[in-house]
């Protein structure tokens, strides 16, 4: 019995580590942002979802095109294709919506920042429709067993890619003249100016940085759910902004830690919670974990498990 309730918490780890990686790289998108402008972008969820709608779109056509090519190939070609189309959308969200507002007062942003993700949502109705999509399985789903657990190719590309990507983003942060010049931004931008940054290009930067990672973010979800639908990223952003809030806002390790953390978090109610309610407050409702973290976090540590760094410089 021991045996198969340890293989029982492995399988929810994993399953958990999966859901994680997708959550700690949205919640960085979130937390950069906070970061350098003191701005919660809730219109990045909605990126997310353009992201993975574009991949679809672009896997469609290279299949018709070349329906030689294997699947890996179509989705690496897809992924690169909607990258540049997200890391724009972001641009134009920043340079249209946000920066006009950047010195009114913090309301208004906000409420902007809300219009701007029902606008792309209602954009994304009428472009790909109010259905919901097939994703294509482009990398293999058989599933494998792992020290007594089940996972399948894809979930491993999934944690592998995260692991990198946000690797790549913490060089990049802290070893890189643009990480300095963003971590500048971040403490304080008018001082930042006076020392030659250009305040404007590194925070449309750190948009488009974002927003390139929210479309990786959204393949990744398709990927694993086999679907794609003009709504996924509301509810997936307010859970990457769950994460943001959890590791600490503005701290890019805490963003990470807060996604694998709210991840795990959410798997084990659903699987022992679920089990102990006989069902009741299972996977259908695993939601609810997510949103009752933010809570206690809110009510007990407003800072998040890391701290926050910069949430009082403005």
């Amino acid at each position: 019995m021991g045996a198969v309730n340890l293989d029982i918490l492995l399988q929810q780890i994993l399953n958990g580590l999966v859901l994680g990686s997708v959550y700690a790289l949205v919640a960085l998108g979130y937390t950069m942002v906070y970061g350098v402008l003191g701005l919660i972008n809730f219109a990045h969820g909605e990126v997310v979802m353009i992201g993975a709608l574009s991949t679809l779109s672009v896997s469609r056509l290279l299949h018709n095109v070349f329906p030689g090519l294997p699947g890996p190939a179509v989705l690496l070609f897809s992924t690169l294709a909607a990258i540049p189309v997200c890391m724009l959308l972001g641009y134009a969200i920043e340079r249209v919506a946000y920066r006009p507002l950047r010195r009114a007062p913090r309301l208004a942003p906000l409420i902007t920042a809300i219009g701007v993700s029902i606008l792309l949502q209602n954009v994304a109705m009428v472009v790909w429709g109010r259905g919901y999509h097939s994703f294509p399985a482009y990398v293999s789903t058989e599933p494998f067993q792992f020290f007594g657990a089940t996972m399948t190719p894809v979930q491993v590309v999934i944690i592998a890619v995260a692991i990198a990507i946000m690797a790549g983003l913490m060089v990049l942060v802290h070893r890189t003249k643009l990480g300095r010049a963003m971590r500048a931004t971040a403490e304080n931008q008018s001082v930042a100016g006076l020392m030659g940054v250009d305040i404007n290009a590194i925070i449309s930067v750190t948009f488009v940085i974002g927003s390139a990672l929210a479309a990786v973010a959204g393949v990744m979800v398709a990927a694993n759910y086999s679907i794609a639908h003009y709504y996924m990223g509301f509810v997936l952003g307010l859970k990457a902004f769950t994460a943001a809030v959890l590791g600490g806002i503005g701290n890019l390790g805490g963003a990470m830690a807060g996604g694998l953390l709210l991840g795990i978090i959410e798997s084990l109610g659903a699987g022992y919670v679920g089990d102990l309610t006989g069902g009741f407050l299972g996977s259908n409702y695993q939601d609810v974990f997510a949103f009752f973290v933010l809570i206690v976090v809110l009510v007990f540590r407003p800072s998040g498990l890391m701290g926050e760094r910069v949430a009082e410089r403005a």
